[in-house]
């Protein structure tokens, strides 16, 4: 009886053989291993700011220590959906859409913003969505910044520069676009309608002069004086 049974232990189960469940699971853990890339890039303009601009900054305004120097710590994008609303909600293609838009452009999920306030002319009440806001930091931020001076700002219609008054007390640059499509990542002929959205770069640490200074040397292009 027993010579029957390691016969038959030998026949359902040959020597040497593994649990197919373990195997399973070790090459999909294996497949599912990140793939090594090389070294990690830095934004270029980042550096730029490192190697050149605070120099430059010495050089100009007398500023020797690097805890003064003025330091762009994040962009902010919003866009209003609030003239959109019907009844009380946003229709799903407006939302749709402005959420698609600015996952392409940032690479990052934005929120959805609700009204704090009512206001009768514009049919808005207090608890509704009205618009869609996302902050970018760090490589991201750097990365959307080179993407927004070298390849969108070109792309305006009849653009002559950028306003150089737009600056806060404390340095903060706001500016706006009036549709979507300036971004290379955005497909017009998909989007459903045309939408803009405002843009504001946080300075900290500066003022009106620093941050024009630094954002000059970074690329960005202003309104240049028109020549009498």
């Amino acid at each position: 009886m027993a010579a029957d049974q390691d016969n038959k232990n030998k026949q359902g189960k040959p020597q040497g053989s593994k649990a197919p469940g373990r195997d399973a699971g070790k090459k999909a853990k294996h497949s599912d291993a990140p793939v090594d890339t090389g070294p990690k890039t830095p934004p270029r303009l980042k550096v730029r700011y490192d190697s050149e601009i605070r120099g430059k900054l010495t050089e100009k305004f007398g500023i020797k220590n690097p805890m003064q120097m003025p330091k762009l710590e994040k962009i902010v994008l919003n866009v209003n959906m609030g003239r959109h609303i019907e009844g009380t909600k946003i229709p799903p293609h407006v939302k749709s859409t402005v959420l698609e838009t600015l996952v392409k452009v940032t690479g990052q999920k934005p929120v959805v913003v609700k009204a704090k306030k009512s206001v009768s002319n514009f049919k808005l009440r207090a608890g509704f969505e009205s618009a869609a806001m996302v902050t970018i930091r760090r490589d991201r931020m750097w990365h959307f910044l080179d993407r927004l001076i070298n390849l969108a700002t070109p792309r305006i219609k009849d653009f002559r520069g950028l306003s150089d008054t737009a600056f806060d007390r404390q340095g903060n640059y706001a500016m706006g676009l009036t549709e979507q499509g300036v971004f290379p990542e955005i497909n017009m002929a998909d989007a459903q309608f045309t939408h803009g959205m405002h843009i504001n770069m946080c300075f900290a640490r500066s003022n009106k002069e620093l941050s024009r200074f630094v954002l000059e040397q970074l690329g960005m292009p202003f309104k240049k004086p028109e020549d009498k």
